[in-house]
């Protein structure tokens, strides 16, 4: 029966913390850029390098690890011991809980450093889109829309 418990508690956890996660591509916008005006500049691709966008750190998968911890501890043991373990199970719980929400919504990254048609250099960083690649020499679009900006072709 208990076994049932935690296994719920962590399929839980698994859908909550997968359902924080948000997409970082250029081609995806979220409802309040939507439909606002942009700003485009254009540019030429300088480089191009992998890099790694950190995952979410919420309280959800703290508190949801601190659950699991919690109740799989107290299954530990009788009495006092089994509140002193349920104690230690939730605080393990919920440091393991963070690490994976953090390492669940990871993310591969691209940097690209765009040379702009108006003489600025900067770098741009946006997940990976598996149907998009950018390459030095291409040229792109750089769309910025509430202080958010994103590359595109």
């Amino acid at each position: 029966m208990k076994k049932r418990i935690l296994t719920s508690c962590l399929l839980g956890l698994t859908l909550a913390v997968g359902g924080c996660a948000s997409s970082l591509t250029g081609d995806t916008y979220s409802r309040s850029e939507a439909r606002a005006p942009q700003t485009v500049r254009m540019g030429t691709v300088e480089s191009v390098r992998l890099v790694q966008i950190e995952g979410t750190k919420t309280n959800i998968g703290t508190g949801a690890g601190a659950v699991i911890g919690g109740v799989a501890g107290s299954s530990v043991g009788g009495g006092r011991g089994s509140i002193i373990t349920g104690v230690l199970g939730a605080v393990a719980g919920g440091m393991a809980g963070a690490a994976a929400e953090e390492g669940i919504t990871r993310n591969q990254g691209v940097e690209i450093t765009v040379r702009e048609d108006g003489g600025q250099t900067r770098a741009y960083v946006q997940e990976v889109d598996k149907n998009v690649s950018f390459a030095p020499g291409e040229r792109v679009r750089i769309l910025t829309v509430n202080g958010v900006s994103r590359v595109s072709k």
